[in-house]
């Protein structure tokens, strides 16, 4: 594990607490998410944030004002901290392991449906519901649309892939026929 990470499990270890604590965990993942996304999508924001040109004050104030109707207290001051202390470029990190500790902590695995087509919601909860139940866990479902797999699921759980695609179904047989 180098260096970055290990930092970044901390900060998503002591945010985590905090959100249990105020039993804010999912919400506290959700603004996260939201954070991490509206910093990296904009280079003006990362430069603003990361330049030694502005003050820290300067700083804080922007990001207080950018975020404060969407985030909680206990999101902004990890972020600030992060900010104060040089660490921002491991933001990203924060949130996968928050998501990963959350998730082990509340009995939840985040899945990503690949399918040909969009899922439509019915189907999404049927295939939370099956891999629930194998697993033992609530599944969040995330579908991803990628018509080369021609038809049926692919499945990821954590490492785990489960196949059940034309195009996956294409490929053994073509290995069974070589």
């Amino acid at each position: 594990m180098n260096r970055e990470t290990a930092v970044a499990k901390r900060y998503a270890k002591a945010l985590f607490e905090l959100a249990q604590e105020k039993n804010t965990v999912l919400e506290t993942e959700q603004q996260l998410e939201f954070v991490v996304q509206a910093i990296t999508s904009n280079h003006d924001l990362q430069l603003l944030l990361t330049t030694p040109k502005i003050d820290m004050e300067g700083k804080m104030n922007v990001l207080r004002e950018t975020f404060k109707d969407q985030t909680s207290d206990t999101v902004l001051d990890t972020v600030q901290l992060l900010i104060e202390r040089g660490r921002i470029q491991v933001l990203n990190d924060v949130l996968d392991s928050y998501v990963r500790i959350a998730s082990a902590a509340i009995n939840v695995a985040d899945a990503i449906v690949t399918s040909a087509v969009p899922l439509p919601d019915a189907e999404k909860e049927s295939v939370a519901a099956t891999f629930g139940k194998q697993l033992n866990k609530k599944i969040r479902i995330k579908n991803i649309v990628d018509p080369s797999i021609i038809g049926g699921l692919q499945v990821r759980i954590g490492d785990r892939l489960y196949d059940g695609s034309l195009s996956g179904k294409l490929k053994q047989l073509q290995k069974i026929m070589k």
